[in-house]
């Protein structure tokens, strides 16, 4: 797979639920979503070294949206580059999701890319009782509009709305090493993924010291990341489980994304102490 975010990269374990016992009305799944809500918001800074390379927003909408008869969540992820990086690397990119409140899967995918001269359009509508996708994609250069159908397992995700998924799942009980497992579509791909639990720790951010939550998604060998367990996810060790710190060990340098601002969280957040 190409293009791949590395913002995005850790993705939640899918719990299989069988979809033809449900009325195509019904959601294939229920899960309980205690974390987040309507009008939640995440400002993060996008590190290179000592560099201040980009800012990101993750935001939900205010308002709930009707998409294949289902109401959903908009979650929106933008990524843009600042400073000295702006002048050489351009990049305005956005990543929007509908999710189904009920089972925290996409109805709609989709992505604006902007980096440097190339461009690219993509809607990808999920089915999920026949188990397809259907992608619509346009790219600049080429000036033409691609249409094409994929069938996919059980409950898969995009890569915004597992992010959303991962955040609905307990940590409690589980052991440091364990690993969950995830199904995913993107690039015209479906993706095994894998993430492990690396316990909890306090972490400094521009938000103030944070209980976190670590996580760990298994990488494919590449040429981007240092290993497979070049990423590291730090979500905070409250009801929110929000991310508030990745670190990406790449073979260009290191990568840190680090959250400074946040509003609307549903649950109050675990930090530790002020910056």
């Amino acid at each position: 797979m190409n293009r791949r975010p590395w913002l995005l990269l850790s993705l939640p374990a899918l719990l299989s639920a069988g979809l033809m016992a449900f009325a195509p009305n019904e959601a294939p799944r229920t899960v309980r979503n205690d974390s987040f809500g309507r009008g939640e918001t995440m400002q993060y800074k996008v590190h290179y070294g000592l560099l201040t390379a980009a800012e990101a927003t993750i935001e939900l909408s205010d308002d709930i949206h009707k998409v294949n008869d289902r109401p959903c969540y908009k979650a929106t992820v933008t990524g843009r580059t600042t400073g000295s990086f702006d002048l050489f690397l351009k990049v305005r990119d956005t990543w929007r999701s509908y999710i189904d409140t009920t089972s925290i899967l996409p109805q709609r995918f989709f992505r604006n890319i902007e980096e440097n001269n190339y461009r690219k359009r993509e809607t990808v509508d999920f089915d999920h009782y026949k188990n397809t996708v259907d992608v619509e994609s346009h790219k600049r250069d080429k000036n033409k509009i691609k249409r094409e159908s994929f069938k996919v397992p059980d409950n898969v995700q995009d890569l915004v709305s597992g992010f959303y998924y991962l955040r609905t799942l307990d940590y409690n009980n589980r052991k440091i090493g364990e690993v969950m497992n995830v199904k995913g579509f993107f690039d015209d791909e479906v993706f095994d993924m894998t993430v492990k639990y690396m316990g909890r720790q306090n972490v400094e951010t521009k938000a103030g010291v944070i209980r976190a939550i670590r996580l760990t998604p298994k990488m494919p060998k590449n040429k981007l990341f240092r290993g497979e367990d070049a990423i590291s996810v730090y979500l905070s060790d409250d009801r929110n489980k929000i991310p508030v710190l990745f670190e990406a060990e790449m073979f260009v340098g290191s990568v840190k994304i680090d959250m400074y601002k946040c509003s609307g969280l549903k649950n109050k957040l675990a930090v530790v102490a002020k910056n």
